[in-house]
């Protein structure tokens, strides 16, 4: 066995992480939530080259995947999104007029896609707030989890490019935004999603796919809470789908801004 004692273990590990936050402080995309929506939005932006950090909040990635249904770890997915599966390995059985995919191979491959593509995930990463600066979000404020909500401890500031709210029914950002007055509508909050309707919310997640503030852009269960759209249950073509939108249209927008100045 290899010569170690306690104290290399401790440092190996504080050395790693402390390199690996300090070089995602500053990047291209922040996304907010680690379910499926932000998983294939980071795996397809890293995929283009950009620079992207994923924070999210659990102990572990993968959002509403790993349970399925009551619990029952399998997945519903539409024909239409099956080139996704076959892009990430997760294999998947005709059933119906659907497909199936096992919940623990879908959420684990996307999070190695993403990863292998050069994202970075850092869990336990609450976002509290966002950062703007002359009309557009320039980052993300965040705090470790569960201690950042016990405890009076400052948070840090991850700056970015674009920002995308994939936290899913919350709509974490959005809401940030819509509590500072900076979204304007006569409700004077977020409408939430509406009662459940699986095709139509299936569409709306992909169709509504878009920018909610400058530099603020909304993917996944995200959108209907932020717009009103249907909620649609355990069925996750429209998630993967609204990711890979999210992705194209940040990338579209990301060459139309001039990069940040990175501080070493």
């Amino acid at each position: 066995m290899d010569d170690f004692d306690e104290t290399d273990v401790s440092q190996a590990i504080l050395r790693a992480y402390y390199a690996k936050v300090a070089d995602a402080l500053q990047g291209d995309v922040l996304v907010v939530g680690a379910g499926p929506s932000g998983l294939v939005a980071a795996w397809r932006l890293a995929q283009a080259g950009h620079r992207v950090v994923v924070l999210e909040k659990r102990l572990s990635p993968g959002g509403g995947i790993w349970g399925g249904s009551l619990g029952m770890n399998e997945v519903a997915v539409q024909k239409h999104a099956l080139a996704i599966l076959d892009e990430a390995g997760v294999r998947h059985q005709p059933s119906g007029r659907l497909f199936t995919a096992d919940a623990m191979e879908l959420a684990s491959a996307l999070c190695l896609k993403a990863l292998h593509a050069g994202a970075v995930i850092l869990n336990l990463m609450t976002a509290q707030d966002v950062c703007v600066r002359s009309g557009r979000v320039t980052g993300v404020v965040a705090n470790r989890s569960l201690l950042g909500e016990s405890l009076p401890i400052d948070p840090i500031v991850f700056s970015a490019r674009a920002a995308i709210d994939a936290t899913g029914h919350e709509a974490v950002l959005a809401n940030c935004i819509q509590r500072r007055g900076l979204l304007k509508n006569s409700l004077g909050r977020l409408p939430g999603e509406g009662p459940l309707d699986a095709p139509a919310g299936e569409r709306f997640v992909v169709d509504h796919v878009a920018e909610l503030y400058p530099g603020l852009w909304t993917t996944g269960m995200s959108v209907c809470a932020s717009l009103g759209g249907p909620r649609m249950g355990p069925i996750f073509g429209g998630m993967l789908l609204s990711g890979e939108k999210v992705a194209a249209l940040v990338g579209q927008a990301l060459k139309k801004t001039r990069p940040q100045v990175r501080h070493e």
